[in-house]
């Protein structure tokens, strides 16, 4: 009977120790890294700040040495296993966006002389974290920038709370744009545009061919020659006016003349707008004559036409 106060008395030391659990990882919000954070069962001492947390979408290695040390100064009974023992503390974040950079960097810019249109391109940029719930007050310092080239420097200031004050240094070009038309959605060879089909913008002027249409005018009501991808320009050379005889439809052939009108079922061999000629097949004769397109379906054949080929 005098083993259990023998073991009481073994284990009297570790009494004023917590037993804690190591986290692996953990995943933090706060700017202070806590004991708790990275000990599960610390007790009371769990609200104890042990450091700076890792900045925002970044993360932070305690390797084993480390780990048995602030156990020791903290007075938790743990210890590790072996020498890869670690936690892994991850803090989230969010990317400052190249538009909010670029909304920034933009009234500093046209103060100095860049034109209103001009495109921001900063190049290769690593953005800038920010905790997620914490708006970022951004600033642009030391702004220089060069109109004969379009090129800028710029120091940009991050400011958002739970975290320290950002400098980043930047460096890009201004890049003219010119106005132009993209499709909505992919268009099909053969449509009509239509209003919903079509948006005004503009784009990067070293990424266009000439060519292309500008104005939304230029478009509507235009049949494409050719298919257009969603968000593309849409080139003038593949409109035209939009066919009313399509290959191969059935067609009302009409000769008229003074005193005299005819009229004769034919196919046409091509595709043709209004006021355009077309070949026609006689389906009585077989004979092929060229006609002009005057409505849907309907192609006027001038008086005395030559067969373009007999039967």
């Amino acid at each position: 009977m005098r083993i259990l106060p023998l073991l009481l008395l073994l284990a009297a030391p570790a009494a004023a120790q917590e037993f804690a659990v190591l986290r692996p990882q953990s995943l933090v919000e706060a700017p202070v890294l806590r004991l708790g954070d990275v000990f599960d069962g610390a007790g009371p001492r769990a609200a104890q700040p042990i450091g700076a947390s890792p900045a925002p979408g970044r993360r932070l290695v305690l390797e084993a040495t480390q780990l048995a040390a602030l156990a020791r100064a903290h007075g938790l009974a743990w210890r590790p296993l072996s020498g890869y023992d670690r936690a892994v503390v991850e803090r989230p974040g969010r990317p400052v966006t190249a538009e909010e950079i670029a909304a920034t960097l933009r009234p500093e810019l046209l103060r100095l002389g860049m034109a209103a249109e001009a495109e921001l391109d900063c190049g290769p940029l690593l953005p800038p974290m920010v905790p997620p719930g914490s708006p970022p007050r951004l600033a642009a310092e030391a702004v220089a920038f060069d109109p004969a080239t379009g090129r800028f420097a710029a120091t940009l200031t991050v400011l958002a709370e739970g975290m320290p004050v950002q400098h980043q240094r930047l460096a890009g070009r201004a890049i003219p744009t010119l106005p132009a038309v993209i499709a909505t959605r992919r268009l099909a060879s053969g449509e009509v545009a239509g209003p919903g089909d079509l948006r005004a913008t503009r784009l990067r002027a070293d990424r266009l061919r000439p060519g292309l249409a500008e104005r939304p005018e230029q478009v509507l009501g235009q049949q494409l020659h050719r298919p257009v991808a969603a968000d593309q320009p849409i080139p003038l050379a593949d409109l035209g006016p939009p066919a009313l005889v399509e290959k191969n439809a059935l067609v009302t052939m009409v000769l008229e003349s003074p005193g005299l009108s005819l009229s004769a079922q034919g196919r046409a061999l091509e595709a043709a707008p209004r006021g355009g000629l077309v070949p026609v097949m006689n389906l009585a004769s077989r004979a092929v004559v060229e006609g002009q397109v005057i409505g849907p379906g309907r192609v006027r054949i001038a008086p005395g036409a030559a067969p373009l080929r007999g039967p």
